[in-house]
This record gives structure tokens, sequence and C-alpha cells, in this order.
């Protein structure tokens, strides 16, 4: 991150968000909305004073509300660029205006109050869209226990614990402080399943691998237990992984959990949580008592995947991920032309499936440059401005926003590069003068005839 924002021909624009989109390939015209910090930029020195000397506080939302941050904060560690932002809904001073403790402490006088919301547009040729994803939250499946039991985390929570610069400085522990001396890690929670998520996620079996090592490292004689459908360690390198983690003595059971609870019925189960589940090896049901329960939720679609896919003209699959023009021959690309997408935004993928594909799309931006020109579709739709009667009914069908009128002529137009001769428009003008070039009734009726000769 820091050697993009350093980069001569890159410009980063941090804390800011997409507003508007409209143009086409080669042309496009990106409203960006830069939302306020409340910190000059080009002042801020990244001391971290204000962050110290401020007294309100609020969830950590990095941290998966494991830690507490302060009302100016930096979003991450190692956050590019290294400058805090005040959250006005946590701001004493925005709340109750008073306080100003950031302000008189800050050396750089960098704290503005005063900022407001700025529109920036830009002119861009081409567009790639890598918005990445969201984790299930599993507090709906109640079976499990999330938000229920103490002591039960979704996989990103346990990364945050087990990370050094996390709310525990990378220490496992419990709710009440004590180290756990087994834990459960649950597979497939959302994923494969079709109340939820019928696809799999890809990246679950080996988080879920990492976690057990990681808990071996740190307490080395902890009871851990695998509960999984379908270990799918598809990558180089996985299955010596999963081998490796079979020699360090993690307990593999093949069987979704069925149930969370914390009602004991012998008791070495007291206090402690009960995993329910079938053991399809051995072919019975076990009560698997456990301090700490894991659960590896599902990767899904960004919760405004809907308003994205507007914005940029973009058609999603069933399962809600933005869709490629064609999942083999064109994955990066879009039926927008111009519009290439990367990542979780598409499907759920790992980081060396995320980096490639990555990759692909620059090289097709790149490719773009390099001509100088786009080539467009051949089958498109064309108006006869001899039979236009201007009457606008083409204008709210067309589904890629390819036709305008001009007021003066009463004319309707078809912009070229936008067009992708769907037929919707010629279809539907009942003066009948927009046809598909190239399928127009006298060739397509002269190929019929050819066939049947």
């Amino acid at each position: 991150m820091a050697s993009v924002r350093s980069h001569e021909n890159i410009k980063m624009m941090t804390y800011s968000e997409v507003a508007e989109v409209s143009g086409y390939v080669g042309n496009f015209k990106v409203k960006i909305k830069r939302n306020p910090r409340y910190v000059e930029e080009d002042k801020c020195t990244g001391c971290g004073v204000c962050r110290d000397k401020c007294p309100a506080k609020a969830n950590n939302e990095f941290d998966e509300g494991l830690g507490i941050r302060k009302a100016i904060y930096t979003p991450f560690p190692q956050a590019v660029p290294n400058i805090p932002v005040i959250d006005k809904e946590h701001c004493t001073f925005f709340l109750k205006g008073k306080c100003r403790a950031c302000e008189k402490f800050c050396e750089a006088k960098a704290i503005n109050f005063e900022q407001k919301e700025r529109i920036v547009e830009v002119d861009v040729g081409s567009i790639i869209v890598t918005t990445g994803f969201d984790s299930l939250d599993p507090s709906g499946m109640t079976q499990y226990g999330y938000g229920r039991y103490d002591n039960v985390y979704s996989g990103l929570q346990f990364e945050r614990m087990s990370n050094a610069s996390g709310p525990t400085s990378g220490k496992l522990q419990l709710k009440d402080g004590s180290q756990p001396k087994s834990v459960a890690i649950l597979h497939c929670i959302g994923s494969r399943d079709k109340d939820h998520h019928a696809y799999c996620s890809r990246v679950c079996c080996m988080y879920s691998l990492k976690f057990s090592h990681i808990i071996r490292e740190k307490i080395p004689d902890a009871e851990i237990y695998q509960m999984y459908i379908d270990l799918r360690c598809f990558g180089k390198g996985y299955e010596e992984f999963y081998n490796r983690l079979q020699e360090e003595g993690v307990n593999f059971i093949r069987g979704r959990a069925g149930e969370v609870t914390n009602v004991a019925e012998k008791p070495e189960e007291k206090g402690k949580l009960i995993v329910l589940c079938e053991d399809t090896l051995v072919g019975r049901k076990r009560r698997i008592p456990v301090d700490m329960v894991v659960l590896s939720t599902a990767v899904e679609p960004r919760a405004d995947a809907g308003a994205v896919a507007k914005m940029f003209s973009l058609s999603r699959s069933a399962d809600g991920f933005l869709l490629e023009k064609h999942p083999k021959l064109d994955p990066v690309a879009t039926t927008t032309d111009g519009v290439f997408i990367a990542g979780c935004c598409q499907s759920p993928k790992d980081i060396p499936d995320t980096v490639a594909q990555a990759s692909a799309a620059a090289a097709r931006v790149l490719s773009m440059i390099s001509k100088g020109k786009v080539e467009l579709e051949a089958a498109i739709s064309v108006i006869d401005e001899k039979l236009c009667s201007g009457c606008k009914t083409c204008l709210e069908l067309c589904p890629y926003k390819a036709i305008t009128f001009e007021d003066v002529k009463k004319l309707a137009y078809i912009n070229e590069a936008l067009c992708k001769g769907c037929g919707t428009c010629a279809a539907a003008c009942p003066s009948g003068a927009i046809v598909s070039k190239h399928f127009t009734t006298e060739q397509i009726l002269a190929q019929v005839e050819g066939v049947l000769i």
C-alpha cells in the first residue's frame, strides 16, 4: 500500500466513495465523494498524540467488536496514509459541542472541525471494481450459540484475537481471561447450506487449518477439533499443510456440527460448551466438550453489491456476486465495456487467485491503453431518422442506457460504444425505426432461405 501511494502515476483517494458514474468506455466521468476526516492530510505527521489524549471511546470495527478504539482513530494498523479520522457519532465535540482535546494537543495544528464533504470529478478510460466481500454474520444461526454464549467466536474475531496487534496482543483467552484447553473449529457455517449460501466459500478450509496451527503454536497441549463436511485443500502446498496438522495431533471429525449448547449431561461437561455432531466415519453421534468454539463463516457479497452493480451497470449472478462476461473465456470483463472486476466481488477466492485476477484486469486495461482505440460490437442497433417519431419508448427500455434524445430535432440517437445489440429497442419501436445491424428482417429471411435450399 505504501508503494502504491508513493507511485508517481497513482493517485490514492482514501476515506472516499464513488457517488456517480456516467459515460462509456474511454470516456467515463466518475464523481467521487471525499468524506471529511476532520484532519488535514498535508499537516498531520501521524504521531498519535490526538488518539492518546481523546477521552471518547467506541467499539473497534476492525477488531470485530472485541476491542475498543478512540473517537479519533486510525482505521487499522499500517493504514496508508497513517492519518487518523474523527468519528462524528462518538466524538464529544460533535455530540455536545465541547472537548476538542485532540485539537489542543496537536502540535501540527492538523485538526480541522470545519472540514466539509467534497465531490471530485475525474475522467477515466476504464474502471476496475474490487469491492471485496462480507463475512456472514452467524447471529441468525442460533443453533451455534454465537452472541448467546461466551467464547463462541467468528473466524474474523479469532483472527484478530490471535494477531499480535489485536485486542489481546495475540494471546488466546476466554472471556474470564484464562487460556482455553480445548477448541472446536466448525466448518461451513453458512456455506454449502441451502438455507443460506449453496456455494463453497473456498477459503474456509484453509483458514480453519491455519487456526489449528496457530493454537498449537500458542497452546501446545490444547485439544483441537476440526468438524468438517469435506476438506477442500486444492492449492499448491495445501494438502501438505493438512498432513502436517494431522502429525501435530489435531482431531478431525467428518460431519457438520448440528448444535452448540451449554447444557451439561455429564460431570466433565460442566462449565463447557458442548458441540453436538455426527461423526460419519464411525457412524455415531458425539458430544464434544470444549472451552472455545470458532465458526468458519461464509464469504458473501457485500451488503451494497446491488447498489454497486446498478451504479456501474453490471449484472449479478444468482448468489449475489458481480457477474463476469464469461466464466472461462473472459472472467475479468463485464457486459459493460471498459468495466472490469477482480477479487471476491466476483466470487469467493483466496489470495493467489485474487492476485492473478487483479493482474489480468490490469493487463486488459493496459492493452486498451496501448492500442489507443476500442473495438466495438458489430451487431448493434441503428435508428432510421426518417422513421423515428420521437416517442421516446426506446429510452426507458434500453438496459444499457445507450439511447439519448435530441430535443431540437425530436429524434433518438444510439451511442455505439454503449449498445450491445440486445434488440429490446428494435422489438419495442412502434414505428419500426430501429433495426439491429446485420440482423434485419431481410437478412434473417435470406439466411433461413439459404438453409432450406
